[in-house]
């Protein structure tokens, strides 16, 4: 029987066909005590209507399924309101599945091969609202999903202040322009002010791009 959710456990929904697989998965993560299994789901329509009943902190999500599949279903989760995340669980190796599945909303990808450490981890971090994409996939979807990062000069790689690393770790976390600003202290139009100058040296056009940049570089940290 699963283990009823305390009220600081993660509540995880997990989606797969693969009866072997999701049932293994489901005991992994409930033997974890911070990580309640509030259902499981065999198919994209039954995760939709199970998001809508459970409504999970994290869905675990299958992008291969036979009834839909899951960029389906994170295509029609995006237009929901609520504070479900997704990880993309998949062992595709085609990088457009991953910048598909990012694109449509997915908060993290996790190959299926990868070790259970992993996943933990990256559950937790998308659960405080961080992006996760497993560093296997991670060069494929920024080289697909941003431009190189050049200086205006055509060199070296443009150089962030500490400042402006401190903004990008921040909403590479998952925090908006308000929020920044409380942390930093500063004016919301100075936070903007900051990420135009750190979008132009990067080569990036978007949140997204920046927190996919930040994650494959290695910024998501602040100095």
């Amino acid at each position: 029987m699963p283990k009823t959710p305390t009220k600081n456990s993660i509540r995880v929904l997990v989606v797969d066909d693969h009866t072997i697989f999701r049932e293994g998965l489901c005991k992994l993560l409930e033997a974890e005590e911070d990580i309640s299994v509030v259902g499981q789901a065999r198919s994209g329509a039954e995760c939709l209507g199970l998001v809508g009943k459970l409504k999970p902190d994290v869905v675990l999500l299958d992008l291969k399924m036979p009834d839909r599949d899951g960029l389906g279903v994170l295509g029609e989760l995006g237009g929901r309101e609520g504070g479900t995340r997704v990880i993309v669980l998949t062992a595709s190796e085609d990088e457009r599945d991953y910048v598909e599945a990012v694109r449509r909303g997915a908060s993290g990808i996790v190959l299926k091969q990868a070790a259970t450490e992993r996943l933990l981890e990256g559950i937790r971090k998308v659960y405080r609202g961080e992006m996760w994409i497993d560093q296997r996939v991670a060069a494929d979807v920024v080289k697909a999903i941003t431009r190189p990062a050049i200086a205006p000069g055509g060199g070296e790689k443009a150089v962030l202040t500490a400042r402006e690393q401190e903004i990008v770790a921040l909403v590479t976390r998952g925090f908006r322009n308000k929020e920044i600003a409380q942390k930093l202290f500063i004016s919301e139009q100075t936070v903007k002010n900051h990420l135009h100058n750190i979008f132009d040296k990067l080569g990036v056009s978007d949140r997204l791009e920046l927190a996919l940049y930040a994650l494959h570089h290695k910024l998501d940290q602040a100095p």
